[in-house]
């Protein structure tokens, strides 16, 4: 067997659940891992060595416990846990242990999951850069909020780690770290116990190695274990591309990953696959999700606003103000055009597509002194609330991964994980195609 680290997380799964190997081994392996990296990627708040042990090795003597048995776990630090501090990415929370784990925290546990440690977050999952660093280019982003659980997956730190979405907090990473990011339908896990930073939109997810890899952590942090096993595709779904209204901001990279997805796409698709204009009553969608997230943010942070200012970065201010400039009124008619424009993806899913193909981020991932990225190919789809999965495709001008987002209908998460799974499997390029 390779190097346990290098295992994928169903793979490891599936190896622990028959006894060919030890979680006790697993875990000593991704500790080496981290133990080798950590110093130069900073991916990690806390780790609880002594303990994930002790919980591997109790594991590998009992009955296999659920699909996450014995398998090492990150958490990003925006989950609450009992039994490690979470400070949600601020020094004003360095010292809190909450007296609950999160709900999907206690889902994973219950499953048989080992919690090796809480990942690193941007401050309260907003965009402030934090200091974990892409595993692919030290001097890069690994795309934030989700920053600390993308890198440690990539880099074989953990085979599976949690995420969080507000605007593209697992998308954007995914492409820029080059793993499997799935954000679910919205409300799909449940957000309790995680700190909140826009209730309108606030969705969980995972980042793994491959598809089968977070169908695993999104049916265990959901409780919906038939997620775990990913049906094969027996039907040839309706494709198009989708390059959303902002496609003047899309780099050569990335609309060349577009075009090798069109192409990967016609090998599973049902005809041609086509160029889809979303309705131009949805021009406005990125604006209103900025505005709705704002002003959510605002007052999901009026504590800490009010008084611990003094500890809060600058750019966080600076978006809590602004927040604060949108009225109530205005408020209210973004939430009408959200509750619209899910009915109107509703009718596209319905009349014209089962499956979008959209870009998941600008282009590789930047600097780290330019910031984490802009979500905006996220924005849209994270205000209608549907399922998206990231899946590398190809690199861009420097070597680093660029990615694309297969995204489905509303609840129609179990489809896409199979489409996801059969476009994966007609990848060109024999790497890729691990993704499956």
């Amino acid at each position: 067997m390779k190097d346990l680290e290098s295992l994928s997380a169903s793979q490891a799964a599936k190896a622990l659940s028959r006894r060919e190997i030890k979680s006790s081994d697993l875990l000593l392996s991704c500790l080496d891992r981290i133990g080798q990296k950590e110093s130069i990627l900073k991916a990690w708040v806390s780790l609880d060595k002594e303990n994930a042990l002790s919980r591997a090795k109790t594991l590998d003597k009992g009955p296999v416990k659920g699909i996450l048995h014995g398998l090492p776990i990150g958490v990003k630090d925006l989950f609450d846990t009992y039994d490690l501090p979470t400070a949600y990415g601020s020094p004003i929370y360095a010292k809190h242990y909450p007296s609950t784990d999160a709900v999907s925290v206690a889902l994973m546990r219950r499953a048989g999951g080992i919690i090796l440690g809480k990942t690193v977050t941007t401050e309260f999952a907003s965009f402030k850069s934090g200091l974990t660093r892409n595993p692919h280019d030290e001097e890069r982003t690994p795309g934030g909020s989700s920053s600390g659980s993308a890198a440690a997956v990539a880099d074989f730190m953990v085979p599976l780690a949690t995420g969080s979405q507000t605007a593209g907090s697992i998308i954007r990473p995914a492409s820029f770290c080059g793993v499997v990011g799935f954000k679910p339908s919205f409300g799909k896990i449940s957000v309790a116990g995680v700190k909140s930073l826009a209730p309108s939109f606030d969705t969980l997810g995972c980042f793994g190695r491959s598809i089968d890899d977070v169908a695993l952590g999104v049916a265990a942090m959901s409780d919906d274990l038939a997620m775990a096993k990913v049906e094969d595709l027996h039907i040839k779904p309706r494709i198009a591309l989708c390059k959303t209204f902002d496609s003047e901001f899309a780099s050569k990279e990335t609309m060349g990953a577009l075009a090798l997805a069109r192409f990967t796409a016609e090998a599973i698709a049902k005809g041609v696959v086509s160029d889809l204009s979303l309705p131009s009553s949805l021009k406005d969608i990125r604006a209103v999700q900025t505005r709705i997230m704002l002003s959510e943010m605002s007052r999901s942070l009026a504590f800490e606003m009010d008084h611990f200012s003094k500890k809060l970065s600058p750019l966080l201010i600076k978006q809590i103000q602004a927040g604060d400039q949108i009225s109530y009124e205005q408020y209210s008619k973004d939430l009408h055009f959200s509750q619209e424009a899910v009915a109107t993806i509703k009718s596209v899913f319905t009349e014209e597509v089962d499956i979008i193909i959209a870009p998941s981020a600008i282009g590789e991932a930047p600097l780290i002194k330019d910031g984490t990225g802009d979500p905006i190919f996220c924005r849209g789809w994270t205000l209608l609330g549907l399922p998206c999965i990231n899946l590398t495709i190809t690199t861009g001008p420097n070597g680093l991964p660029v990615g694309v987002q297969l995204i489905a209908g509303p609840g129609k998460d179990h489809f896409l994980l199979s489409v996801a799974k059969a476009f994966a499997k007609a990848l060109p390029d024999p790497v890729l195609r691990e993704q499956a």
